[in-house]
C-alpha cells in the first residue's frame, strides 16, 4: 500500500483534485495489480519523454508520448469516460492497454 496521502476526490469519485485542478480519476474497476503495472509504465514513459526532450530526439519523444497516451487510456484517464462505459468494455480497455504496454497482470490472478 502506498504511504502517501490520497488526493482529494470529487463527491462523485470521477475526478481527483490537485492544486485546485480536476483530473479524471483512474477507473476503480481495474484490479490494483493491473493498475499498479499501468502506473509504472506511465511513469517510465513520462521519464522517457523528458529524456527524449533533453536529447532533442523527436522520434523517441513521439514513441514515449504514445506510450503515455496508451497508459492513460488504459487507466481510464483519457478517452471515453469510464463511467459511460459498461464494465465489459472497461475491462477490454485496460486489458488491451496492459497487453500493448507489456504491463502484465492483465488478469486477476492470485
Amino acid at each position: 500500500m502506498n504511504s502517501r496521502a490520497q488526493p482529494e476526490r470529487t463527491p462523485d469519485g470521477r475526478y481527483i483534485v490537485v492544486n485546485g485542478r480536476r483530473w479524471r480519476a483512474t477507473d476503480p474497476e481495474i484490479p490494483e495489480k493491473v493498475a499498479a503495472g499501468l502506473r509504472r509504465h506511465l511513469m517510465a514513459a513520462r521519464r522517457a519523454v523528458a529524456a527524449a526532450r533533453r536529447n532533442e530526439d523527436t522520434a523517441a519523444e513521439a514513441v514515449a508520448r504514445s506510450r503515455v497516451h496508451t497508459a492513460k487510456v488504459a487507466l481510464g484517464e483519457r478517452g471515453t469516460p469510464w463511467w459511460e462505459q459498461p464494465v465489459t468494455e472497461r475491462r477490454l480497455r485496460w486489458e488491451a492497454g496492459a497487453a500493448e504496454l507489456g504491463a502484465g497482470g492483465a488478469e486477476e490472478a492470485p
